[in-house]
C-alpha cells in the first residue's frame, strides 16, 4: 500500500508547490504530437508500446508480489529488486497511458500543470532507477568480496537508508525542473513534438531566456549518470579483481553468474538512455521521429524487460513463478 500511495502523495505535494508559486505566469495548454512525421501509422506504433506497457505491469507486479509474500526472499538483493520493480511501475505508468491515448485516441491536449507533473515523475524516477542500480552493484560487491559479512553490512537499517537516499536524491535534483519552467514565457507555439512531456522539448518552446533551464538539465544528467556509472564501474572492477583470485574455473563462473542479471539490467537501462541522450544533443542529422521513438522506448523497454531478465536468470524467482503456474494449473 505504501508503494502505491507514495506517487499519489508526491504528485499532490508537487501540485501544491506549483499552484502556490509566487512567480506563476499564465498557463498554456500543450499539444502532444505523438510521433512527428509518422502520424498516419501511429496506431500501429501504439501496438508494440501497449505490449511493452502490459509486460511492464504484469512483470513488475509479479516480482513485487512474489518477493513480498516469500520471507525467504527478504534479502538485500531481492529488496533492491522490489525497489526497482516499484520504480519501473511508476516510470512506465507515467509515460505509457498518455502516450497511448495520443497515438490511439488522438487525445493530444495536456494541461500545463499535468505536463509539468508528468515531466517531473519521468525524470525523477529515471534518476531513482539509476540509484537503485548502484545499490544493486554494491550488494553484488559485498556478496562476492565480503560474503561472510554480507548480512551484517547490508542489514535492514542500511538498506532502508540507501532506499531513502535514492528517493531524496531523485526528488531534490528534479524538483527544480518544473519550478524553473514556471518562470518561462510561452508566447508562440505550444506544440510538443513528443508523445509525452519531455523536459528539453518543453524548454525549446519558450520565447524567454532558457539558459538556466538548459544548463541545469544538462548538469543533472551528467551528474546522475556520471556518478552512478562511475560507482557501478568501481564496484565491478573490484568484483572482477576478487573473482580472478578465486581458484578454479567453476568457482569463477559461479561467482560471475550471480552478477549476470544485474549486468543485463544495467545495459538495458544505460545503453538506450545514453544513445537517446547523445542523438538528442549531437545527432542533428538523425530524423526527429527517430529521436522521439528512442526516447519513448527508453522509458518502456527497461520496465518491460527487467522482470523477464530476473525471471529467467534468477533461479529463486523462476521457481516461484513456475510453482505459481503449476498450482494454478492443478486448481
Amino acid at each position: 500500500m505504501q508503494l502505491i500511495s507514495f506517487p499519489s502523495f508526491l504528485s499532490k505535494l508537487l501540485l501544491m508547490a506549483l499552484s502556490n508559486s509566487s512567480w506563476r505566469l499564465p498557463q498554456p495548454c500543450f499539444f502532444l504530437v505523438g510521433i512527428p512525421g509518422l502520424e498516419e501509422s501511429q496506431h500501429w506504433i501504439a501496438l508494440p508500446l501497449g505490449v511493452l506497457y502490459f509486460l511492464a505491469l504484469v512483470g513488475n507486479v509479479s516480482i513485487i508480489f512474489i518477493i513480498w509474500n516469500d520471507s525467504s526472499l527478504h534479502q538485500p538483493m531481492y529488496i533492491f529488486l522490489t525497489m526497482l520493480a516499484a520504480i519501473d511501475l511508476v516510470l512506465a505508468s507515467s509515460t505509457a497511458p498518455k502516450a497511448l491515448a495520443v497515438l490511439l485516441a488522438h487525445a493530444h491536449e495536456i494541461g500545463y500543470i499535468v505536463c509539468l507533473i508528468q515531466m517531473f515523475f519521468i525524470h525523477a524516477f529515471s534518476s531513482m532507477e539509476s540509484g537503485v542500480l548502484v545499490a544493486m552493484a554494491l550488494d553484488r560487491y559485498v556478496a562476492i568480496c565480503h560474503p561472510l559479512h554480507h548480512s551484517t553490512i547490508l542489514h535492514a537499517g542500511i538498506i532502508g537508508r540507501i532506499g531513502m537516499a535514492v528517493l531524496v536524491r531523485g526528488v531534490l535534483l528534479l524538483i527544480p525542473f518544473p519550478i524553473l519552467l514556471q518562470r518561462l514565457v510561452f508566447c508562440q507555439t505550444t506544440v510538443i513534438g513528443h508523445a509525452y512531456c519531455e523536459h528539453m522539448a518543453v524548454v525549446k518552446l519558450a520565447c524567454s531566456e532558457t539558459t538556466v533551464n538548459r544548463a541545469y538539465g544538462l548538469s543533472v544528467a551528467l551528474f546522475v549518470v556520471g556518478l552512478d556509472v562511475l560507482a557501478i564501474g568501481i564496484s565491478y572492477a573490484l568484483i572482477l579483481q576478487a573473482v580472478l583470485k578465486v581458484p578454479g574455473a567453476e568457482a569463477r563462473v559461479k561467482a560471475f553468474s550471480t552478477c549476470g542479471s544485474h549486468v543485463c539490467v544495467i545495459l538495458i537501462f544505460y545503453v538506450p538512455g545514453m544513445f537517446s541522450f547523445l542523438t538528442h544533443r549531437f545527432g542533428h542529422h538523425v530524423p526527429h521521429h527517430v529521436h522521439v521513438l528512442l526516447a519513448t522506448l527508453y522509458l518502456l523497454v527497461p520496465p518491460a524487460l527487467n522482470p523477464l531478465v530476473y525471471g529467467v536468470k534468477t533461479r529463486q524467482i523462476r521457481q516461484r513463478v513456475l510453482r505459481a503456474f503449476y498450482i494454478k494449473g492443478l486448481s
